[in-house]
């Protein structure tokens, strides 16, 4: 498999990122570091990166160099944005980059890096119509798109970096320096003319790693048990309780806040200053987090240039392949236990609510994964992976349903200790979707027993106390009509009715 290094050189922070090619335009990250490195620090005086943070850059490059060794990488994209795209010495700076560490650093236009940064939310997020906003540490992305259209896009030369330098040189209090940024910045927006266009409708997108860091604080108020940022929400009250708590506090504080890095913590309240001036000036009551941007915007031009001009339209399916192949699963088999999951909801479950069939689709795709790991009670390893994998264009709700799922089908195990777990995603009347899901899925895996397709389709009749299921077959079907029967007690146990495959 081909392994690509993607190196993404900020005014904050420098990041490696190692990518595995693993065809048909899937990839996957399998490793990556990072170094707050600093390097549009002390540029607000005269426009030069320093030579301090000039060595310091080297030095991590030459590092990220040495990874990208050691996995045998050939093809390595390097890019650079706000910082050494308005410093004086960029030439000097790229000369150097080049000859002592044997990269070429290509500095990106305000308009490479908007596109970038919309087309890695854009082809990982479900939502129809967003305004993202991505605050680095030297300038600010602001992007509007529609039904997967870019219409808009604005750059302002301000980041968490560069409001922190501005405002913190004149004695002010921490409270009243993030108040000083939020008035500065709302004039900058009052700029933007096209923002009064946006439609009510529109989602609030953040991007970045002030935003991840935000998610992550508020996750661990709110205690939350999922790892994942991506498609987390927060809404106005959460932030303006984390932006209240941040705003009054001294560094040395802030740095003791689980989820915030000591690189990010003395730039994290103007980043939240900056936040919370645009959800005042958008009138926005909550924020979509993007745990994809930049980097993943580069991803998506190497493995399918496609993107580029037209957008994937189906995000979820596109991450449900890309997990199937990086766990090496047996793709037709997959696909095949989701079309007869399908044809057993919508004649057994019709009454359910169209989005638990989306819920029940994920599982199936997926139920196979968790072999990877072990093959007795695979199926827990599968319910890690569905919270832990990039599965985009799911809430987090569908992500805990679905893991939930994945944990149960197989016996019907269903622990009330992850009820209480789970307790601020999921009530009590969802166990009984859970178990029905889960029945579902059981008898659609055993119909497909010998990865072989046998049994194409099911026609089900509901009469009396006894739902009755024929199967179309091409070929000897008796091993999964005997294997979907074991599946005959449990049933009739959560449908109060027998089972009965003709």
């Amino acid at each position: 498999m081909e392994k690509i290094g993607i190196i993404d050189l900020g005014s904050n922070s420098a990041r490696l990122v190692i990518v595995e090619m693993l065809g048909d335009g899937h990839f996957m990250v399998v490793d990556q570091m990072k170094e707050a490195l600093r390097l549009g620090k002390d540029m607000e005086r005269d426009g030069f990166l320093k030579p301090q943070r000039i060595a310091e850059t080297l030095k991590t490059i030459k590092m990220f160099r040495r990874l990208c060794d050691a996995y045998g990488i050939e093809k390595i994209i390097a890019v650079a944005t706000a910082a050494v795209r308005r410093a004086k010495n960029q030439r000097s700076f790229l000369d150097e980059v080049a000859t002592t560490c044997g990269i070429k650093l290509r500095v990106l236009t305000a308009e490479e890096e908007a596109a970038y940064v919309y087309r890695g939310v854009i082809n990982t997020m479900d939502i129809p119509r967003g305004l993202i906003f991505e605050i680095g540490g030297g300038s600010t992305k602001i992007v509007y798109y529609n039904r997967r259209n870019l219409l808009n896009y604005a750059t302002l030369p301000f980041g968490s970096v560069t409001l922190t330098e501005l405002f913190s040189g004149d004695g002010l209090a921490p409270e009243e320096q993030t108040a000083k940024i939020e008035e500065f910045f709302t004039e900058q927006l009052k700029r933007i003319d096209w923002l009064e266009t946006v439609d009510p409708d529109t989602q609030f997108i953040g991007v970045g790693g002030s935003v991840r860091s935000l998610c992550k604080v508020c996750k661990k108020k709110s205690k939350s048990p999922l790892l994942t940022v991506h498609n987390y929400r927060i809404s106005a009250e959460e932030f303006n309780d984390v932006y209240d708590m941040i705003k009054v506090l001294d560094l040395d504080k802030t740095k003791r806040i689980k989820g915030i890095s000591n690189g990010r913590a003395d730039v994290f309240p103007s980043a939240l200053a900056a936040i919370s001036s645009f959800m005042k000036y958008m009138n926005f009551d909550n924020m979509a987090v993007s745990g994809c941007g930049l980097r993943e915007g580069i991803m998506f031009n190497y493995a399918m240039p496609m993107t580029i001009d037209k957008p994937i339209t189906d995000v979820l399916s596109y991450s449900l392949q890309t997990i199937v192949k990086f766990y090496g699963c047996n793709q037709k088999h997959a696909e095949h236990v989701v079309n007869l999951s399908v044809q057993l909801f919508k004649q057994v479950l019709h009454k359910f609510p169209r989005q638990y069939l989306k819920v029940l689709k994920v599982v199936a795709m997926l139920h196979d994964t968790g072999l990877n790991v072990k093959y007795y009670g695979f199926e827990k390893h599968t319910a890690y992976i569905i919270q832990n994998a990039s599965i985009y264009g799911l809430s987090l709700r569908e992500i805990i349903m679905a893991s939930m799922v994945a944990s149960v089908y197989k016996n019907d195990d269903f622990s009330m200790n992850d009820l209480v777990k789970y307790k601020a995603y999921i009530g009590e009347d969802d166990v009984d979707v859970i178990r029905k899901l889960g029945i579902m899925l059981r008898i659609a895996e055993s119909l497909d027993r010998s990865m072989s397709g046998v049994v194409l389709g099911i026609t089900c009749d509901v009469l009396g106390d006894s739902v009755i299921l024929k199967t179309e077959l091409d070929g000897d079907a008796s091993l999964e009509i005997k294997d979907a029967m074991s599946a005959a007690q449990d049933f009739r146990r959560i449908f109060k009715k027998n089972l009965e495959i003709l």
